[in-house]
């Protein structure tokens, strides 16, 4: 039995109607898990840390990435403390150079090193200024810098570190939700 013509082409119009439905209603949806700061949060104020070190110009460096970084990975701008949606502050507690590499010298008398290694250990909050709560908090975060000795400098080793400090605050940002 052979359906009337108008019924098949109801049928096609229902199915392409329907099909464009689902394909244009899903171009609104969005998966929040994982995606980094809640919705609401559109400014961000970085707040120069306190410094626990004899490293003074640790503060202003690790500032300046996280001032670049943070706005940049989660779509919002920077704002000033007094009207930001979100805080970011804390503390550089500790900054270590050691020496992990190291090869006995041709006299045998003394070490040559090879490789150093910069550790910087920060406590940091993200405080959600709406609601009045920590979106996120870490109160030992620790990032490593190696440098080559026979090439590299201190400074190379500490952007290293600061860099994957900030990148630890990203990732964790992102695993809260």
């Amino acid at each position: 039995m052979q359906r009337p013509e108008f019924l098949r082409r109801t049928g096609a119009a229902a199915a392409i109607f329907v099909f464009l439905a689902l394909v244009l209603g899903g171009c609104n949806y969005t998966f929040q898990a994982g995606a980094g700061l809640p919705p609401h949060i559109q400014t961000l104020a970085v707040i120069p840390f306190e410094n626990e070190t004899s490293r003074f110009e640790l503060t202003q460096e690790l500032h300046n990435v996280l001032l670049d970084e943070l706005p940049q990975k989660f779509g919002v701008r920077t704002g000033s403390e007094e009207y930001a949606d979100a805080i970011v502050r804390g503390s550089i507690r500790n900054y270590s150079v050691d020496a992990p590499s190291y090869r006995a010298s041709a006299d045998r008398q003394s070490a040559e090193v090879l490789e150093r290694q910069v550790t910087i250990t920060v406590r940091i909050e993200i405080v959600d200024r709406e609601n009045n709560m920590i979106l996120w908090d870490n109160s030992s975060l620790s990032a490593r810098g190696e440098y080559v000795e026979a090439s590299e400098v201190e400074e190379d080793g500490r952007r290293v570190a600061i860099n994957r400090l900030v990148q630890d605050v990203v990732d964790g940002i992102q695993s809260n939700w």
